[in-house]
């Protein structure tokens, strides 16, 4: 199945310090992508992965669960690990929470985290029908495009696949135990106007991790896809701050090889 123009994975190979971006649910690299870039051209490696079951239609994504979504991302945090002397991981939405478990998991093989609007428990009563509902109906409507700024396109799914959502609460409830065991730097950005994830997510992460460096900042002027609205500067900026801070090996514009815009 071909890939949607935008989704493909970007990675650049940069210097000692690695990023690896995580995107969101029905989501693709696209919302992450200039960000990618951005880090990329202060010199860090970078790998950003599309997610199985991602960027192509939303019935491939029936197909596929949590799990897998996770491991994707674990195989690019393991092989950033060998390449780099430290890595970060930057996600947005459903990417913090695969991020978070990275982090539990992982602990010294990730030095920090940036979550964008991490989204860690549902924000709707009707989840609790999910488990029956899948198997009746197999789409509801998207939650892509939750963007103030004018012009601005994410590229994902129009169609929110109901086995995948219910993969989705499994993997809620798996992070929500894990976050005590979170102790790395965190700098968390939410969006106050954000209608698809409620701030009480960003709230629960901030409540039970055990990090004692966390960083809170309001994203006044975005929506849900922060990374690609009115603030995406502001958070490009905070997060090579973050980094730049907690990693001694960081050499701000030290440039790297040539990067390839569509490994997978």
């Amino acid at each position: 199945m071909p890939l949607l123009p935008g989704a493909e994975p970007y990675r650049h190979d940069g210097g000692p310090v690695g990023v690896l971006l995580c995107h969101g649910f029905t989501g693709s690299p696209q919302s992450l992508r200039p960000w990618a870039e951005e880090l990329a051209a202060a010199g860090c490696t970078v790998s950003l992965p599309l997610l199985p079951g991602h960027g192509t239609r939303w019935q491939d994504m029936q197909l596929t669960r949590w799990e897998d979504w996770y491991a994707a991302v674990e195989r690019e945090l393991l092989a950033l690990s060998e390449r780099c002397e430290q890595v970060f991981v930057c996600a947005l939405s459903m990417g913090g929470a695969l991020a978070l478990r990275l982090a539990a998991l992982h602990g010294p093989k990730v030095s920090g985290l940036v979550l964008v609007n991490p989204s860690v428990r549902s924000d709707n009563p009707a989840s609790v029908l999910l488990p029956v509902l899948r198997h009746l109906v197999p789409s509801l409507a998207g939650v892509a495009n939750d963007i103030r700024k004018p012009g601005a396109r994410e590229v994902g799914y129009d169609r929110t696949p109901l086995h995948a959502a219910w993969s989705l609460t499994r993997l809620w409830q798996d992070v929500q135990r894990r976050l005590p065991q979170v102790t790395q730097p965190v700098l968390l950005l939410h969006s106050p106007q954000d209608h698809v994830v409620s701030p009480a997510n960003s709230e629960l992460v901030l409540a039970r991790i055990s990090s004692t460096d966390v960083t809170e900042r309001l994203c006044r002027q975005s929506f849900h896809v922060a990374t690609l609205d009115h603030d995406a500067a502001e958070i490009f900026s905070a997060s090579l701050d973050f980094i730049r801070r907690l990693a001694p090996a960081h050499a701000a514009g030290a440039g790297g090889a040539e990067s390839d815009d569509h490994q997978g």
